[in-house]
């Protein structure tokens, strides 16, 4: 394993992570490598171009947005979503574009922001950013690739094949799900217990701890903040906030009960805390990339049903859940794609309902072979799923798509709990099954709104 959870699950703001967090990040790396080189002084013009699906929908994502904000010396895990609004808004208004917050250049926001909607080779979220000087000639040029969940690689790095953009040994590696079987069988570890002795790679396990207790309090807050949150979602589809209203109704028919049940009560808990997630996220707020914005709502629903409905349930619980979905999610991002743009919405919505159920079926005492049969469970019934947003926004179907995904990683939960691990096919078959298919799927069906539901909503 060579990603951490940490990288997984990154604070970040909506509403999207390969679409806004990560062009955002790729802005705030150019720049930062333009004061390394001594070039900033001499800048006098900087040149944005979005390509593929970061054109086709980067509007309705706030691509352009989140670039600028970048090249401000902004970042998605510390900016106040209010700051950066404002900065953003200022850049617009006056044409003029502080670089790292220090460098000042004019930027006509129609002529060096281009939307070029063609693919360049390696990847369909490609941005390339150039600074000019007074001459126009080039001072520096990258091209970044934002391959989903915030990750971003530059050039140099997807010339060498590193995807992932870390390479860090650990303990345990994997590269697979039976591996990663064979050496909790050899170990004797659970799936949570071998992730957190390989995160001692990069930290103690005390760190590793509070860490992922932090990520689990901005989820929490998150949650929060979406349930008190009302009004129409931006964009111009005329979305309402539906979790308020929804929150007000629970509360009043007092209907929770103690412990986990398979009763409708318990679902609208899990579908509340799902939408109040991804309408907070498609307002642009703070959310958890969990393994993207766009699917990040399932893990914290999940969590959220097991701490709520579980007694005894403790941070070590909290711990234990997002390490064993972290196993999850590195295997899918490294075999397959968590890229919406890449793979369609199976990489989405489907790898963060596998990871949910595997951390929920480790939290409630399932082996590794049940935690590897929730996570096949969890992403073999999403298999398929195109990526077709109305409007470029992250909006319908996406929050939806969140609250009925948490209900199925729960169903997946209980089913692999239900048997002894043993089942016909293997998560590194519905792995392997999600790359191809998402090789397969037509590009209008990868997030550039310009197939299903996106056309058929125009349509009528």
């Amino acid at each position: 394993m060579t990603i951490s959870a940490l990288d997984l699950f990154k604070i970040g703001i909506g509403p999207s992570s390969s679409h806004t967090v990560g062009p955002m990040r790729a802005g705030h790396a150019f720049v930062q490598a333009a004061a390394r080189a001594g070039v900033l002084s001499a800048a006098r013009r900087v040149h944005v171009r979005l390509y593929g699906s970061l054109a086709a929908t980067g509007i309705g994502h706030g691509t352009d947005r989140a670039v600028v904000a970048g090249l401000l010396g902004l970042q998605p895990d510390r900016v106040d979503p209010d700051q950066m609004a404002g900065a953003v808004d200022a850049v617009r208004l006056d044409g003029q574009l502080p670089l790292a917050g220090t460098h000042t250049l004019p930027f006509h926001w129609g002529q060096d922001l281009q939307l070029l909607p063609v693919n360049l080779p390696r990847h369909p979220n490609a941005l390339r950013l150039a600074l000019h000087g007074g001459d126009g000639g080039v001072l520096l040029e990258n091209t970044y690739y934002s391959v989903g969940g915030g990750f971003i690689v530059d050039e140099a790095q997807a010339a060498a094949g590193d995807v992932a953009g870390t390479g860090t040994p650990v303990e345990f590696p994997y590269a697979s799900g039976e591996q990663l079987l064979a050496l909790c069988a050899r170990h004797d570890l659970r799936v949570a217990d071998l992730v957190l002795r390989n995160e001692r790679a990069w930290r103690p396990d005390a760190d590793t701890r509070a860490a992922l207790l932090a990520i689990w309090q901005a989820m929490k807050a998150c949650v929060a903040r979406g349930l008190k949150h009302e009004g129409v979602l931006p964009g111009g589809l005329d979305v309402t906030r539906r979790a308020p209203a929804m929150h007000a109704g629970l509360n009043a028919r007092d209907a929770r009960p103690n412990l986990i049940t398979q009763t409708f009560a318990a679902m609208d808990w899990v579908n509340l805390y799902a939408l109040a997630v991804n309408e907070e996220n498609a307002a642009g707020g703070r959310v958890v990339t969990a393994p993207t914005n766009g699917a990040a709502g399932i893990i914290p629903a999940v969590l959220h049903y097991f701490m709520d409905f579980q007694r005894g349930a403790s941070d070590n619980d909290v711990v234990d859940f997002l390490l064993a979905a972290t196993a999850i999610g590195v295997l899918i991002k490294q075999n397959a794609s968590i890229s919406g743009a890449e793979v369609g919405c199976q990489g989405e919505v489907g790898s963060a309902c596998a990871m949910a159920a595997a951390g929920l079926t480790q939290v409630l005492g399932g082996t590794p072979a049940q935690v590897e049969n929730a996570a096949e469970i969890g992403l073999e019934h999403n298999l398929g799923l195109t990526c077709d947003p109305i409007g470029g926004l992250v909006q319908v179907p996406c929050i939806e798509r969140n609250a009925m995904a948490a209900v199925k990683a729960i169903n997946a939960a209980q089913l692999a709990l239900a048997g002894d691990g043993t089942h016909k096919v293997s998560l590194d078959a519905a792995i392997h099954t999600l790359r191809e298919t998402g090789r397969d799927m037509h590009e209008k069906y990868k997030e550039t709104s310009r197939g299903g539901l996106a056309v058929a909503y125009i349509e009528c």
